[in-house]
Parts: structure tokens; sequence; C-alpha cells
């Protein structure tokens, strides 16, 4: 069975002054990282936050003293694994492996058919 594995990663950037400068250099150096190690196929973005109060999703970033934490959303597709729980640890170990030293936990898991579909 093939699955699409959604993983949240906690980024941490220094020396920005606004949350824009933070979110494209966190996406900007984890492609980089993903592409030294081949795997180009990892789609990277900032992830939401959802506010408390209202519910509305907002960019997951906060910066305090010109350094920043960006919550990445980083989406693979896992082939031919034995189970959920099966593609859940070879992405978290692909992508663990690229992005050593960043924490990653997986949020979201689905079922895919051969052509991509839910």
């Amino acid at each position: 069975m093939n699955y699409l594995v959604v993983m949240e990663a906690a980024w941490l950037v220094r020396d920005v002054s606004d949350i824009d400068d933070a979110i494209g250099v966190a996406i900007s150096e984890a492609g980089k990282r993903l592409n030294e190690g081949d795997m180009d196929y990892v789609e990277v973005d900032v992830g939401p936050t959802f506010c408390p109060a209202c519910g509305e999703p907002f960019d997951s970033a906060y910066v305090a003293a010109d350094t920043a934490l960006v919550g990445l959303e980083l989406e693979m597709e896992v082939f031919n694994a034995e189970s959920e729980e099966h593609a859940q640890r070879i992405a978290k170990s692909d992508v663990g492996g690229a992005l050593r030293d960043v924490p990653l936990k997986v949020i979201a898991t689905e079922a895919r058919d051969d052509d991509g579909e839910e």
C-alpha cells in the first residue's frame, strides 16, 4: 500500500527580524538540506497554527530577539509500505536522516491507491 505522510518540523532561524524572512529562510534551508540528500520528492511548506480563540489558521512562526521558530510541514509519499505505522517510520527515518537535529512529528497519514488517489 502507498501512503502520504505529513510531518511537522520545528526549524530554528537566527538573525531575522520579521516572520516573512524567517519563513523564507526556513523553507530555503530545509529544501537545500533535503536536495543535498537527493530528496527533492519531499514537499516543504510553512505549517499552520490555529488560533485558540477563533480557530482560524495562521503561519506557524514566532520571532523573538531576532531568532525565529518556524513550524514546517513536510509531505512525503511512501510506496509499498506494510502498514500505516511502517510508512510513518520510513518517512521519519528518511527525512530525519537529511534533517539531523530537527525535531519531527507525524501529524497525518493517508492511504493512497497506486494512482495517488485517496
